[in-house]
């Protein structure tokens, strides 16, 4: 029996990824979640991974993801049969056409020119008919995997970390808050009662590492990540340009931690610092640079049901292929080359 933790990380829409990760993991008897991390779309992924763990085990979580991806690109409605997948374009294609489509350009325009606060009373942010619908007695519950959820204070810029009865439909949104789209969500502290405002979480911890630091977790943690770490052709187009900053920026925070990790395993291995006086995490990563280079940051804010579909498959795939070869290693070595990263 192997335990992990999960670190998800934040996409919109590229964390469908993530759910087929999760769907396939969910498929291991043998495979124990101790804790989850996440922010903007893995904090949706977590909560409702936990929630519907609590409710029918590992089928029951299955089953709330497959609910919270319907309620976001209505699959259920719009799902296409297997005969037609092969004449629809592909990802990348519908990723471009829409990249490039006049109604997205303008959108995109007046995202840089118009407040979400110019809205008014008009103002919605869509994702909270969602959020509101989860079971937050099972997310908040001290049973089954810990559970962080990662947002932005918008005062300092510091990260903060919901756990525990403060998640909240609130902290849930504010981990998803893209300053560009949505008004900063308020969270009070219930402590203090202050009341601060939350971008999203992305910009200082996507998905943040150190909660799971705690020595009663254990050292294994598994990265599912969608934003890719490289990209080979350089943008020159406006639109790449933007997209590529967008992917830098938000694994900039990620690859800190990573470094610092990489540091702590260095100083361990050559004896400077004593075993087991400072956590040794041991680093896997499931990803899939190729899918996520054919897309954009288009189709993380446009729901697309095909792409979407697309995207718990590759992640199916990308779990399966890594159950394959490092299940066996889980507990006992890392499989993430961070020397070769950070080299």
């Amino acid at each position: 029996m192997a335990t992990i933790n999960l670190a998800l990380q934040g996409g919109g829409a590229h964390g469908a990824f993530t759910w087929g990760v999760l769907d396939r993991l969910l498929e291991e008897d043998d495979l124990e979640i101790a804790a989850i991390t996440g922010t903007s779309a893995g904090a949706l992924n977590g909560a409702a991974l936990k929630a519907g763990w609590l409710a029918n085990g590992r089928q029951g979580a299955r089953e709330n993801l497959d609910w919270l991806w319907a309620q976001v690109a209505r699959l259920d409605d719009l799902a296409v049969p297997k005969w037609m997948q092969a004449w629809l374009p592909t990802p990348g294609a519908i990723s471009k056409s829409i990249e490039y489509s006049p109604a997205f350009m303008l959108g995109d325009a007046l995202g840089r020119m118009l407040s979400p606060y110019a809205w008014g009373p008009l103002y919605e942010n869509p994702l909270e008919k969602i959020v509101e619908k989860f079971d937050f007695g099972r997310v908040c519950a001290h049973e089954g995997p810990k559970f962080f959820v990662c947002a932005t204070q918008v005062r300092d810029g510091k990260v903060r970390i919901f756990e525990g009865d403060a998640i909240t439909t609130k902290s849930i949104l504010a981990s998803a808050c893209l300053p560009t789209l949505f008004q900063a969500v308020e969270v009070e502290d219930p402590e203090t009662g202050i009341v601060e405002p939350f971008w999203d979480g992305g910009y200082t911890g996507n998905p943040a590492l150190f909660p799971l630091f705690d020595a009663d977790l254990p050292d294994d943690v598994v990265i599912v990540n969608i934003n890719p770490l490289e990209r080979n052709a350089v943008p020159v187009m406006p639109n790449e340009i933007q997209n590529r900053i967008n992917e830098i920026s938000f694994n900039s925070s990620l690859l800190r931690e990573l470094r610092a990790i990489e540091f702590v395993q260095r100083l361990i291995a050559e004896g400077k610092v004593k075993e087991g006086a400072m956590k040794n995490l041991r680093v896997h990563m499931i990803a899939d640079d190729e899918l996520m280079n054919d897309l954009s940051v288009a189709t993380k804010l446009v729901p697309v049901p095909s792409v979407i579909a697309e995207l718990k498959e590759g992640g199916r795939r990308a779990a399966g292929t890594f159950l394959a070869h490092h299940k066996d290693e889980l507990g006992k070595r890392q499989t993430a080359d961070l020397v070769r990263m950070f080299g």
